[in-house]
């Protein structure tokens, strides 16, 4: 007899909240007061996508060329403990410093224009390339994953995500086998990003892995976002989720994938390195030096629920840090 042990963020499919269900939660968003919601995260400050009580209301009306590759299949092996969050509250209060500090710069950041978008491949691979967003999608084999988010301001979510695998770039990319760390970097155009005018911040916007943990299969390219393109202010058209790291690692925007021999230095590492590190694995027992991050609060609830380590994925994810001494893996 066939026996399957559970993982433990499985659940069966009878746990999953219906659409009927879903939706009616959604009504009942949209008629709710912003106030209290605001109020309660007006001090949080750093890199991460968040809530709002508003209906996000996209702010152009260019059709998005992208659209009929959505819905795509949902991959099965990436169950979650909890509810989907509501769109509305995924969609409408996000942190994009590119468009400014206030987290509604959902509005703001419509002003991006998707098309054209190249993106670029380089460093030290193979053959360096350049490619057009609609060119990489029709290479890329789409699905959609449930993920937790983790903020390091200690909230949650849990977002459908659909997009690639980030190892099927790297795998497109063929990079030198001395390549250590992917490096990616975002869009720099302060003409519609206003808050790429702010000189004190080191723009544009960079982050890094290790090529170990790019090509974990839990790294992730997400182009779309509830079974449509992904929204502006979410990071179109493609945006890292690396749901097992606080969220100002999940890089929005991307233009350009280099692969190196040297770390890089992430865009909140540069600016205060002892805060916000190059690794940011998601821990319960390793505070921030502000705050604890021992529980967090999922949007759209009341209470706080323990904060789980490498935010549930430590199946995934702790063997590519059990050789690593004298790394600040948690912060």
């Amino acid at each position: 007899m066939l026996i399957k042990i559970k993982k433990g963020w499985e659940l069966p499919e009878s746990a999953a909240t219906s659409e009927s269900t879903f939706l009616n939660r959604r009504s009942l968003l949209k008629g709710m007061a912003a106030g209290p919601i605001l109020a309660a995260t007006a001090g949080l400050v750093t890199g991460c996508d968040g809530e709002s009580s508003q209906t996000a209301q996209a702010a152009n009306n260019e059709p998005d060329p992208s659209a009929n590759l959505y819905p795509v299949q949902r991959n099965l092996r990436y169950r979650l403990d909890r509810d989907e969050t509501p769109e509305e509250l995924a969609t409408t209060y996000n942190n994009y410093y590119e468009f400014g500090s206030s987290k509604n710069i959902w509005q703001k950041a419509q002003a991006l224009p998707l098309r054209p978008w190249t993106v670029k491949i380089s460093g030290m691979v193979e053959t360096p390339m350049e490619i057009g967003i609609d060119d990489l999608l029709a290479k890329m084999p789409l699905e959609e994953r449930v993920y937790r988010h983790r903020c390091v301001e200690a909230w949650s979510m849990a977002v459908p995500y659909s997009g690639f695998a980030l190892k099927d770039l790297v795998d497109m990319a063929r990079p030198l086998g001395s390549a250590k760390y992917l490096k990616m970097v975002t869009f720099k155009d302060d003409s519609v990003a206003s808050g790429q005018k702010a000189g004190w911040y080191p723009w544009p916007y960079v982050e890094g892995l290790t090529i170990e943990e790019a090509t974990n299969e839990l790294a992730f390219i997400a182009t779309g976002l509830y079974g449509k393109p992904i929204p502006k202010q979410n990071g179109a058209p493609l945006r890292l989720a690396v749901p097992w790291k606080y969220g100002f690692k999940h890089v929005k925007g991307l233009v350009e994938f280099e692969f190196t021999d040297k770390r890089p230095v992430s865009f909140w590492e540069e600016i205060q390195a002892s805060e916000y590190g190059f690794w940011a694995n998601v821990n319960p027992e390793v505070s921030h030096p502000r705050w604890s991050q021992a529980t967090e609060r999922v949007l759209g609830q009341d209470e706080r629920v323990p904060t789980l380590l490498y935010n549930g994925y430590g199946e995934f994810v702790a063997d590519l840090y059990s050789n690593l001494k004298g790394e600040r893996l948690f912060i």
